[in-house]
This record gives C-alpha cells, sequence and structure tokens, in this order.
C-alpha cells in the first residue's frame, strides 16, 4: 500500500516549550519587569509589561514592550520547527506569551496611529489560531 502526504495540508501546530520558573515567578505576583529582567526571552512577562503600560496610558511603552516579547517570540517559534506560517494554538499555554504579545502590539500600534502594521498584526494573530484572537479581543 502506497501512502502520500496531503502537499495541501498545512504545517502542524507550533508548542513553545513551557517556562516552569518563570511561570511561577510570575504567577506569584514577581513583578513583571523583575520576570522580564530574570527571563527576557519569556513573552508572557513582556506581554504583561504591554498590557500593564497601555492600562495606564501609555501607548508607546506598551508598543515597545510587546515588540521585544514578540520578537523573542518568534524566535522561540523558528527554534521550535516553526516555518513563519502555521498554527500557532491558544490552548498549549506555553504560546500564550508570544500570542499576547502580538494582540498587545497590534492595540498599541492601532493607538499610536500604525494603521498597517496593527492590521498585519490582528490578521496574524488570526492566522496564528483564531480563538486566541477571540478571546484576547474579548468576542
Amino acid at each position: 500500500m502506497d501512502t502520500h502526504d496531503n502537499l495541501l495540508a498545512g504545517p502542524p501546530p507550533t508548542l513553545l516549550p513551557q517556562w516552569r520558573e518563570a511561570e511561577e515567578a510570575l504567577e506569584n505576583s514577581t513583578k513583571a519587569a523583575d520576570v522580564a529582567a530574570r527571563f527576557p526571552a519569556y513573552s508572557a512577562a513582556w506581554a504583561a509589561l504591554a498590557d500593564e503600560a497601555f492600562a495606564q496610558g501609555h501607548a508607546v511603552t506598551s508598543y515597545a514592550f510587546a515588540r521585544t516579547g514578540y520578537h523573542r517570540g518568534l524566535d522561540q517559534l523558528r527554534r521550535s520547527g516553526w516555518k513563519g506560517h502555521g498554527p500557532v494554538p491558544w490552548k498549549h499555554e506555553p504560546n500564550r506569551g508570544f500570542l499576547r504579545c502580538l494582540h498587545a502590539l497590534a492595540r498599541a500600534a492601532q493607538a499610536i496611529g500604525e494603521k498597517d502594521e496593527a492590521e498585519r498584526c490582528a490578521q496574524f494573530l488570526v492566522d496564528s489560531d483564531p480563538a486566541a484572537a477571540a478571546e484576547l479581543n474579548g468576542s
């Protein structure tokens, strides 16, 4: 029997590794800035910083934090086999830091008038996982 790969199927979901120590630090009320300083590749800390800055009305600072976490997350995705497209599931907890940074980057870009970037990031979030977009956008 001859088997063939489905050439139309997309790439498999990318699942980032867990960061137990960083997760525990952030969950135990350690300041997000302290967690980001100790674990600079941990996107969830950058996402928390971006959310805090945005809530305080500091869109540019939020943008900078979100962009840092986004780029650190892209590095991790690539190391995990991601080839620039394909699902990054929200249901996999370690992916959420990256997805939250992507959402925060879209939000901050919109707030500072970077409409094209905001649209690209929003579409990237939907392409990564529509459930993430729905959850983060409150829909």
